[in-house]
């Protein structure tokens, strides 16, 4: 169904004339006459009778005007959605726990005004797919594993370095430590059943463990978040790897603890990606934003892996 022709059937309803509705759309109004004819034989009734005082809707037309308004709105909307500086600022934080999902919702603290979609894409070629495809505006990803560099068109710069904390039950050897040493936990077994091969965390976490001799289990099946929680509570022999920035609530009958690891600390670098050609004026606020909150972390001490892009 031709829009023009629905646009101009309400206009001439909401006019009551041929000729005022033609003014108003800027035609002729032999053109508003084609245009309802043409909408007319699509429908297969008559919408309007002529009369002195003007154009009268039938009872068909009257059946149709509300649904006529309703495609317009729904046009409009569909237009919204992807016209650039109207639509929401569609950003993948890959998961609602982590540290990219605490970085947007301070910018939106800072920004309440800027319409933002969330999504979470699970794997980092998902998510350079949607962005340049224009799916997604940015995505947050730690960049880029070896051997597969990021497309031309897809810029990136390093946003945060989250510091890496060992995760222990109450009874674990290292539970009562006020910090840890990298070397130090090397003969400790550390469990991440989150680990998936392929991925660019996967890339981050077999380098650390080629740099220090680390012992790091991805067996099993991952239920999640809490079971993870509920394993290294009662298990001594098992400890796991958190992000400083992820935000997890357990038990207090857990009595989990979260240790500190110097000399060097491993970071979990996160940068942000987007298309070189986007013109969505939130997503330069977004950049501008994120390295105003970036600018003048101290590196010194820390471990990325030699892949990871530098500041």
């Amino acid at each position: 169904m031709d829009l023009d022709t629905v646009r101009t059937f309400v206009a001439v309803a909401d006019a009551g004339q041929f000729q005022e509705a033609a003014a108003e759309l800027a035609v002729t109004q032999q053109a508003v006459s084609k245009r309802v004819a043409a909408l007319e034989r699509t429908l297969g009734v008559r919408l309007f009778t002529r009369t002195p005082r003007g154009a009268e809707l039938t009872i068909d037309g009257q059946a149709f005007l509300p649904h006529a308004r309703e495609l317009l709105r729904v046009s409009e909307r569909a237009v919204s959605s992807v016209r650039t500086g109207r639509r929401p600022l569609r950003v993948d934080i890959i998961a609602s726990r982590g540290a990219a999902s605490g970085l947007m919702r301070g910018f939106h603290r800072t920004y309440p005004e800027v319409d933002l979609d969330v999504v979470m894409l699970f794997d980092i070629e998902t998510a350079v797919a949607a962005i340049r495809s224009g799916a997604i505006d940015a995505s947050f990803r730690a960049v880029a594993v070896p051997g597969r560099p990021l497309p031309e068109d897809i810029e990136s710069v390093r946003v945060l370095d989250e510091p890496l904390q060992l995760l222990t039950g109450p009874a674990h050897a290292l539970a009562g430590a006020k910090s840890v040493t990298v070397a130090g936990l090397a003969g400790h077994r550390i469990w991440m059943p989150g680990i998936v091969p392929g991925t660019e965390w996967a890339a981050y976490y077999e380098d650390l463990v080629a740099e220090f001799g680390l012992t790091i289990e991805a067996t099993g099946p991952n239920f999640g978040s809490d079971a993870l929680l509920d394993t290294v509570a009662d298990t001594p022999a098992l400890a796991t790897f958190m992000g400083e920035q992820t935000r997890l609530v357990w038990p207090a009958g857990h009595g989990l603890r979260l240790i500190p690891v110097t000399d060097p600390t491993p970071v979990y670098p996160h940068s942000l990606l987007w298309h070189r050609d986007n013109p969505h004026p939130a997503l330069a606020t977004l950049r501008t934003h994120l390295a105003a909150t970036a600018a003048g972390r101290d590196a010194a001490g820390t471990w990325t892996p030699d892949w990871v892009i530098p500041r």
